[in-house]
């Protein structure tokens, strides 16, 4: 059976760090303050992504960037200027979906592999073959596509490399080509900005032609309804019959999520798949979807993967996270008695804080009896920290712990902690 890679969304470099730390094979990152709508003398600076580039290929891992909106002929102007620094920074993939940006990609010389994005819509066999003559190294399969589907695709496509989402936010629209963010904020979700407006609560007014003075409001509860508001994709139950489309990449949604989000998602999946292959019969999922369901999430759902979803797929009740915990933070530095803790969340002197350790599913659980401020506004024994703009930390030391946490907890590790209700 083939090993898939692991894909996780790398948002910011902590973000990139953390998906390496706990487990990825490769990240894919969007092109920091580009956009094909930028003016045409805009200065670019991608020192960060040159040096996130080399990171990734320093820990012997690959990394993705993403050029998938769709551009309008005055954007091209400012294409060549950002192919000719990719070429210079080097990554090990370009992701595209306007098919105008691929084939100008693709007639400027770039060596870079090119791949197709998700919100191309590749949901059948004969697109993969069209994209494949055009020229792409992997397409991403549309999130509306069955496990029967991409089964059929696999094996139409067998010299193809192909990837699906596995695991994160759903969309309400066909693979993210929405326009409801654009007419309800101004922003849209196909040039990289979704208001996620699917996601706020509505009252439907219902008017009758004959009395069109008289509205009646249909509403499930006194907050509105909720009527695009899915659930979020997990296929962790399932991760066998994934493994056995023998795909060449699982992905992960969430640029936009935490550090903690990334280290969570990768270390479960990472640790399932390395478990599956190496053990097959005695696999077991509860681990795994235990430390998914601390993450914020919608509840869960199999999305399009065992078929069509129904109202089950969606939650009509609310946005609010189902999960009780919350990220508490993460370790910034390691020090020689212990570490400063990058504070995330209010903490309160007795909390409960659970350290997620890389290399396993282990995790080191720490009572907070001494909240000990650095910086400024240093406390020795502080009854509480709070996240502030300019960043709290607090320091804890390895004397704190009841057992040797030395190895087991590198700079970035992250921690959670139980929702104070």
């Amino acid at each position: 059976m083939k090993k898939p890679e692991l894909l996780l969304p790398a948002g910011s470099t902590e973000r990139l760090k953390s998906a390496i730390l706990y487990g990825a094979d490769a990240v894919y990152a969007g092109l920091p303050g580009f956009s094909l709508r930028s003016t045409e003398n805009a200065e670019i600076d991608f020192s960060d992504i040159k040096a996130n580039v080399e990171y990734v290929h320093a820990h012997g891992k690959k990394i993705y960037l993403t050029l998938n909106l769709f551009a309008k002929d005055k954007e091209f102007e400012n294409l060549p200027k950002l192919l000719d620094i990719v070429k210079e920074i080097k990554p090990d993939g370009l992701l595209i979906a306007d098919p105008g940006v691929f084939h100008f990609v693709k007639e400027y010389g770039i060596e870079t592999p090119l791949f197709v994005s998700t919100q191309a819509n590749v949901c059948s066999s004969h697109s993969v073959k069209f994209w494949q003559k055009m020229g792409a190294s992997l397409c991403v399969m549309a999130r509306e596509l069955s496990y029967d589907d991409i089964k059929i695709i696999r094996q139409e496509c067998p010299d193809m490399k192909l990837e699906m989402f596995v695991h994160g936010a759903m969309c309400i629209s066909y693979s993210g080509r929405c326009l409801i963010s654009a007419f309800m904020a101004n922003r849209s979700a196909n040039r990289g900005k979704c208001a996620h407006s699917c996601r706020w609560h509505y009252k439907a007014h219902l008017i009758e032609d004959e009395r069109a003075d008289e509205t009646y409001v249909m509403e499930e509860d006194e907050h509105g309804s909720y009527l695009m508001n899915s659930k979020d994709m997990n296929l962790m139950p399932f991760i066998e019959k994934v493994l056995d489309l023998e795909l060449d990449t699982l992905k992960i949604e969430g640029r936009n999520k935490s550090e903690f989000y990334v280290s969570t998602v990768a270390r479960a999946y990472r640790q399932a798949i390395d478990n599956y292959m190496n053990n097959g019969k005695d696999f077991d999922t509860t681990p795994y979807l235990e430390e998914l369901n601390t993450l914020h999430n919608r509840s869960y759902t199999d999305g399009f993967f065992n078929g069509a979803p129904n109202q089950n797929a969606q939650k009509y009740e609310h946005t609010r996270s189902s999960s009780d915990y919350l990220y508490a933070g993460f370790i910034k530095e390691v020090k020689e008695d212990g570490f400063v803790f990058f504070v995330k969340n209010k903490l309160f002197k007795n909390d409960e804080i659970t350290f997620l350790c890389p290399k396993s599913l282990k995790n080191v659980i720490l009572c907070l009896k001494t909240i000990r401020i650095t910086g400024k506004k240093q406390n020795d024994d502080a009854m509480e920290v709070s996240p502030s703009p300019q960043g709290s930390e607090i320091f804890i030391k390895y004397s704190d712990f009841n057992e040797d946490v030395k190895e087991l907890l590198p700079e970035l590790s992250v921690a959670r902690k139980v929702r104070n209700y």
